[in-house]
């Protein structure tokens, strides 16, 4: 069960977009079955999805037992950062995908945890049990999954609320003038391509992204992203916007392939948080992987030739 009470600036909201703003981890539609289900009441009384909320309005929400996990345990080999009995950090290998989707219901991280834990929360229904936030298959690095419902309806605040801060290392196309900048451009569905994501001021929502050049290179540049949202491919779309992709992006890079790299030369590095049960402010990092300090190590070579 989760009760907050709607804010001055929600109100005039419809309750389901509410929640959904609140709660990021939970799918709209996944809210809004729960509504239908009489399972959200607003001041002690259920309401329906078109509610608008009011100032002060105290909302429930009750979830459901989580059913059964159909999804299959696998002993897949998981780089584990730090665990407890509320969370367990993971170093995330490029390539292995987070959580079972249409077509892909083996060989995820899910997957693994499944095999590993047998607590993680049922917040996300079958099919996410104790995701709290999400890497792209091909962005290596540390993430946090969520043993119970009360470490992940808090983990999840933390990264709603930013109070959670995500630092990225990232090798992106060409030589960025700035040693540090802003990109605060709004991302959403692409127009033409379903598939992917970009900056539109169309059905999309605020993203800002922060960096700081590391080192620059001959036609490269090694950047620090720090992650103010957390919007579908973020970095990748935001560093394609200012025209400096990332390196090995099948998406947003360009199409010849430069190093040898399957994804995009994206990690992330550190993750801080507050322990949702004891308040401990903690920081895990996750240690470049050898892919992208191979592309380093040829950058290096080449900087030293044009000296």
């Amino acid at each position: 069960m989760a009760s907050i009470e709607a804010t001055s600036q929600e109100q005039g909201i419809r309750l389901d977009v509410l929640l959904t703003n609140r709660f990021p981890e939970l799918s709209r539609s996944h809210l809004q079955k729960l509504i239908a289900d009489r399972l959200v009441t607003v001041n002690g009384k259920a309401a329906k999805a078109n509610y608008k909320a009011q100032a002060e309005d105290n909302i429930t929400i009750t979830f459901p037992e989580a059913k059964p996990v159909e999804i299959a345990a696998e002993a897949i080999p998981l780089d584990i950062v730090y665990e407890d009995a509320d969370i367990i950090v993971v170093n995330k290998a490029r390539g292995m995908v987070v959580h079972p989707a249409a077509g892909n219901y083996q060989g995820t991280l899910v997957n693994a945890l499944l095999e590993h834990c047998t607590d993680l929360s049922g917040i996300n229904g079958e099919i996410r049990p104790g995701i709290v936030h999400r890497l792209d298959k091909d962005t290596s690095g540390v993430m946090v999954a969520a043993k119970n419902d009360r470490a992940h309806l808090d983990l999840a605040e933390q990264i709603k609320s930013r109070t959670a801060s995500r630092k990225y290392l990232a090798i992106v196309h060409g030589n960025i003038a700035e040693e540090q900048g802003i990109i605060n451009a709004p991302i959403g569905r692409h127009p033409s391509d379903r598939k992917k994501m970009a900056v539109t001021f169309s059905n999309s929502k605020e993203a800002i992204t922060r960096f700081r050049v590391v080192e620059r290179f001959v036609n490269f540049t090694l950047v620090e992203c720090k992650l103010q949202t957390g919007r579908t491919h973020q970095i990748r779309v935001h560093m394609q916007y200012i025209e400096h992709p990332v390196v090995g992006d099948p998406k947003y890079g360009p199409e010849k392939k430069r190093f040898e790299i399957e994804g995009q030369a994206l990690h992330s590095a550190e993750l801080s948080l507050k322990h949702p049960v004891t308040g401990e402010i903690m920081v895990f990092t996750a240690p470049m992987p050898d892919d992208m300090i191979n592309i380093l190590k040829q950058l290096e070579a080449i900087k030293r030739e044009e000296k």
